[in-house]
């Protein structure tokens, strides 16, 4: 027998109390009517003995505690799917802000997702290619992989979350590939941006987008990736499509997540955040992969910003242990006018190893982000040197390192934002700068490689050929 449990015994925030309920579930859905008729959901978060906290979503604004009806529903929330999804818009909730109507669904599934058995987890190889240099290059995308971009506040993140949107592609083009895009706590502008922006380039048709603006409740932030996630598990896994998630601002989740712990009462840890906050990152993280007799795949960026810069900050901190390597943006590069400006030396990718060379990429990619990683921290050792002692009395080699310096800033890592290259063009535009070094200084590419690619002759770059 269904029961309505009528009133209220407290309210706190965002949060309903109610006494004497019986054979409920943590997480289950529950349907508030209000006294004017309006229906609100809300779902158990916390359960002590026959007293149940709800979390309700819209808020608990004109709640009344006496005539309240609660209604619950016997399953957690869940997302209605089906391929039609593709090219909608959602709330941070899953509901349609598209204006074409509801989803008719041909499966619904609970948005907090099933584990993945480990074992029946299949190892990522392949990649995914940006058409953007730095990441192809040196930290190379692979499919299942999850490989975060560590921004910081005003910096280019969304920028290049669009671009990356529009340019991403598989190897296997006959494998169907989309992309679920889900943004937390941006504002209205933003939002129009990232609609407008995917509109225009055509790329919306393979987007799924959830969209939590900054004046929505902050209890919908903490479901919007977790809807998006779903979606794209549906896609991947019944559809057999590749899915790429793009999820910003992790920043603004993890504050949602720590006002809606602080509401329940729940003792803080680091800067205040909650002590569960590295298993509950997980609990996202973690739904990237493939799965054995499933074709499709689920690779995830998330992006988040670093108050004050601070790659310590405990979301970025706990994002680092779990994720399989990350972009670093810099600021420094952003305040010269470099686009995008990815910091190369923090930025890796502990995946790419099994993800590039012969058969996947091109031979020689391995032995080439080698030589381009060593060379650029010769490039910082010199620059250190001359702060100290100053350019002039620099070596003659140091000074063709600052150069190098230099051309690698200006023509590989900055591009043009609607610039997409291929990983072939950026492998080549990689050897071409290395040819701009003495060939003796080349100690991580074996000599077969430099007869075949380093040409001394080809290394000349003028003005107009920046971001060529």
């Amino acid at each position: 027998m269904i029961l309505d449990y009528v009133g209220v015994k407290e309210i706190n925030g965002s949060l309903i109390v109610l006494d004497n309920v019986d054979n409920v579930a943590y997480d289950e859905m529950v349907e508030i009517q209000l006294d004017d008729g309006s229906r609100r959901q809300g779902r158990i978060v916390q359960i002590e003995g026959k007293r149940v906290v709800v979390q309700v979503f819209e808020g608990t604004r004109s709640i009344s505690l006496d005539n309240t009806r609660s209604h619950f529903l016997g399953h957690p929330m869940e997302l209605a799917l089906a391929p039609e999804i593709l090219g909608r818009t959602f709330d941070g909730a899953g509901r349609p802000i598209d204006g074409l109507g509801e989803i008719f669904p041909q499966k619904k599934m609970d948005i907090n997702g099933t584990p993945i058995n480990p074992v029946s987890r299949v190892y990522p190889k392949n990649y995914i290619n940006t058409g953007i240099s730095t990441i192809d290059t040196l930290s190379t995308l692979i499919r299942g992989q999850k490989l975060p971009i560590f921004s910081g506040s005003g910096m280019k993140h969304n920028e290049l979350a669009v671009q990356i949107v529009r340019q991403a592609t598989i190897a296997d083009e006959d494998s169907p590939f989309c992309i679920v895009f889900a943004a937390m706590g941006v504002k209205n502008d933003v939002a129009d941006y990232f609609r407008r922006s995917f509109d225009e380039s055509g790329a919306l048709q393979r987007v799924v987008m959830f969209l939590n603006l900054s004046n929505d409740p902050i209890i919908e932030r903490t479901l919007t990736p977790r809807c998006a996630l779903t979606a794209a598990e549906y896609l991947a896994f019944e559809c057999n499509m590749h899915v790429l998630v793009i999820m910003t601002d992790m920043t603004s989740y993890a504050e949602a997540l720590r006002e809606f712990s602080s509401s329940k009462g729940e003792i803080p840890g680091r800067k205040g955040f909650p002590g569960y906050l590295y298993s509950d990152l997980a609990s996202l993280y973690e739904r990237a992969g493939m799965v054995k007799g499933k074709s499709g795949s689920v690779t995830q960026i998330p992006i988040l910003t670093m108050p004050n810069d601070d790659i310590t900050h405990p979301v970025p901190d706990l994002t680092g242990y779990i994720t399989e390597g990350q972009i670093v943006l810099d600021r420094s590069l952003d305040g010269s006018g470099i686009y995008p400006p990815v910091s190369v030396l923090p930025s890796l990718s502990r995946l790419m190893k099994d993800g590039i060379g012969e058969g996947y990429t091109r031979a020689d990619h391995s032995a080439l982000s080698n030589q381009l990683f060593a060379s650029y921290a010769k490039v910082m050792d010199a620059r250190s040197l001359a702060s100290v002692i100053g350019e002039e009395e620099l070596s003659p080699v140091d000074k063709q390192y600052l150069e190098f310096g230099r051309l690698f800033e200006e023509h590989f890592v900055s591009q043009r934002m609607n610039e997409n290259r291929s990983m072939e063009q950026s492998l080549n535009l990689g050897w071409k700068l290395l040819s701009t070094l003495p060939r003796s200084e080349l100690d991580r590419v074996d000599d077969a490689l430099l007869d075949q690619y380093y040409n001394p002759d080809d290394a000349t770059f003028t003005p107009e050929q920046a971001n060529d």
